[in-house]
């Protein structure tokens, strides 16, 4: 007969989880110390809440006290399509060619709940994405998902790193997993050597270089010396896509709401440099793209326009 820990990993499959784990919520202090390091050094560059809510991502008890288990769970998001099956030259993220994950991820995580809930009436939990104060690829590798690559991305031995990572922490105990302790990037260096801006060390990032950082996150105009965004109006994939574990376990999903939009993979470079406000909503609406906002990406545009000419002289 099952244990309850393996049926609640039955029902998040069910749910459509590709991976699912649990591990001990226990101390961190090793990854803690890490990130304070990494916040000291201004890795986070301009995002604020990483800095504001350090204690709470260093801890997850001074986020969640009652925490005891913490069931890391992923979601696969790879469509099989790349940026050569772009008719622009534009480049977007493949984790916002469709819906926004957030909504996904935690519509499904309260489903899971809900049913854990149905076992244990007086249960508390929180469902968390990567909105909330946590590490999560750490919760990850600790529940056994796989190992944090030296991209900082989190690598699983049979779907590579496309996947959206999203726990649940609960007040109770479970049977956890066993830590996943093998590093399996060996001697690659292929997502270090890649990176056009040198945003990557090993294990470690440095968000103001980051493309994915410059064209999300930072906010107003780039300075004249700004390097060029290599095509990138919306994230940046880079890392991920010459990952050789990518290469080879990439896995197609069936979920339909992670699918290109008509205009990510059909519109020219001239649709997207004169896209309007009205287009913008109707495209983004429910897409993590929205982030950005309309003067973002146009900025982003903008850029990319400039560095295509530069090119071309």
């Amino acid at each position: 007969m099952k244990n309850f820990s393996d049926l609640l990993k039955s029902e998040a499959k069910t749910l459509g989880f590709e991976k699912v784990g649990i591990a001990r919520a226990e101390e961190t202090p090793r990854e803690k110390s890490d990130l304070n390091k990494w916040i000291k050094n201004d890795g986070h560059a301009s995002m604020e809440w990483l800095k504001k809510r350090k204690e709470e991502r260093g801890d997850i008890h001074t986020y969640f006290p009652e925490a005891k288990s913490v069931i890391s769970v992923g979601l696969n998001y790879y469509v099989g399509e790349n940026q050569n099956d772009i008719n622009s030259e534009y480049k977007f993220s493949n984790y916002a060619w469709g819906e926004d994950y957030h909504d996904l991820i935690k519509e499904k995580l309260y489903q899971l709940l809900a049913w854990i809930k149905n076992y244990h009436p007086s249960v508390k939990g929180l469902a968390c994405v990567d909105t909330a104060p946590v590490m999560e690829k750490v919760w990850a590798q600790r529940a056994g998902l796989g190992w944090i690559g030296k991209h900082t991305n989190l690598i699983t031995p049979d779907h590579g790193s496309w996947l959206f990572l999203g726990e649940i922490i609960l007040d109770i105990d479970l049977k956890p997993d066993p830590f996943f302790s093998e590093d399996l990037c060996g001697t690659c260096t292929a997502c270090l050597d890649s990176c056009p801006t040198n945003a990557l060390t090993e294990y470690r990032i440095e968000a103001e270089k980051c493309i994915s950082y410059k064209t999300i996150e930072h906010r107003g105009d780039f300075s004249e010396k700004e390097e060029n965004l290599h095509g990138w109006i919306y994230g940046c994939d880079i890392c991920q896509d010459v990952c050789p574990w990518n290469k080879k376990f990439s896995k197609e999903t069936d979920l339909k709401e992670f699918l290109p939009k008509d205009e990510i993979i059909n519109w020219s470079n001239k649709d997207w440099e004169n896209i309007s406000d009205e287009s913008f909503k109707r495209i983004f609406k429910g897409s993590s793209v929205k982030r950005t906002k309309l003067i973002g990406l146009k900025r982003n545009i903008s850029q990319n326009k400039k560095s295509l000419k530069r090119n071309l002289k």
